[in-house]
């Protein structure tokens, strides 16, 4: 069985911390903002990009006021800072692939503060294309490993391109067009969804078998993901089991 190569699974296993949903809510506003402004308005039945950003936020326990004045601002009924969005590449301990998306105010200083935290942990950021092309975008859905036959039949029925098998979960990988579709299905059916969205998947991975890499690379992972213009962060590693549980004792 194939390790903990993606990051976003290891995040579900760290127990939520309040004194950071602030800093959750300060992204997922900028989200909703740079959705309302390059995705269609603010009508979410006709802004695939904005629904999804105002249901994660709802996911959050978001107060539904946040949403509506972060919306407002997009559309420029009230004053608002200019967001851009941004995309980042860089490597890490063990010759890791990771790819950034931001959205920021100071394109510059984010640049900067992000070379910094490569360099403090091992790695180091790159220039445009470097990583990019490693990684695909498909739509991810997580459920319980609870009825896996029902769930495997649903993903094969529906074409599903892949579904991987961990300890606790399932895994579905589908094309980007199939996403909603198959997420629907499986909701029909009963099951649980633990996460479901469209994200950017590695084609390949780089197994990471040494107990200190793992560890200062997993730091990197998280100093990305707490940086204010820092929306998602993905990479290609596969850190074995053993030395996962090594590193959480």
């Amino acid at each position: 069985m194939a390790g903990h190569s993606h990051w976003a699974q290891i995040k579900r296993k760290k127990a939520a911390q309040d004194a950071k949903r602030g800093q959750l809510f300060t992204k997922l506003i900028r989200e909703i903002i740079v959705a309302v402004r390059t995705g269609g308005g603010g009508d979410p039945e006709l802004n695939p990009r904005l629904r999804a950003a105002i249901q994660s936020a709802r996911a959050v326990n978001m107060p539904k006021e946040n949403i509506e004045r972060a919306i407002k601002k997009a559309l420029g009924l009230e004053e608002g800072t200019h967001y851009e969005e941004a995309t980042f590449e860089g490597y890490g301990p063990g010759g890791v692939a990771i790819l950034i998306k931001a959205i920021t105010d100071n394109r510059r200083r984010t640049v900067s503060e992000l070379r910094h935290l490569f360099s403090k942990h091992g790695g180091n950021l790159a220039e445009p294309g470097a990583v990019a092309w490693i990684f695909e975008q498909k739509g991810l859905i997580v459920v319980p490993k609870e009825d896996e036959e029902k769930v495997l039949e649903i993903a094969i029925e529906k074409g599903a391109e892949d579904t991987k098998e961990y300890e606790s979960e399932i895994e579905i990988i589908t094309e980007p067009s199939q996403f909603e579709e198959i997420k629907k299905s499986l909701e029909d059916a009963g099951i649980k969804i633990i996460s479901a969205k469209v994200t950017m998947v590695p084609k390949t991975t780089v197994p990471v078998q040494d107990e200190s890499t793992a560890g200062t690379l997993l730091k990197l992972m998280e100093a990305l993901e707490e940086h204010d213009d820092v929306q998602q962060v993905y990479a290609n590693f596969d850190i074995p089991e053993n030395i996962m549980e090594n590193l959480n004792k």
